[in-house]
């Protein structure tokens, strides 16, 4: 089988389908990713990508800033 018969690979992404990114972070609700990041998905190396996912867990928490803004403004 030939590379041009090959089916594409699947990129690994943290996606979830919750696609909405907070102003105040910057980082999306469902992924923590940046939309620099979510744009140039498909076009960084396997490398890049392994390190931006290893970074995700140590991302502020954008549902806690978007929570802490609608409280505030509830008072």
């Amino acid at each position: 089988m030939t590379s041009e018969n090959r089916p594409p690979r699947p990129i690994v992404t943290p996606c979830v389908k919750v696609c909405a990114v907070d102003g105040a972070s910057g980082f999306c609700l469902g992924c923590r990713r940046t939309l620099q990041e979510i744009a140039g998905w498909s076009r960084y190396s396997d490398e890049e990508r392994a390190k931006i996912m290893a970074a995700l867990p140590h991302r502020p928490d954008p549902m806690e800033s978007l929570m802490a803004a609608q409280s505030g403004a509830h008072t």
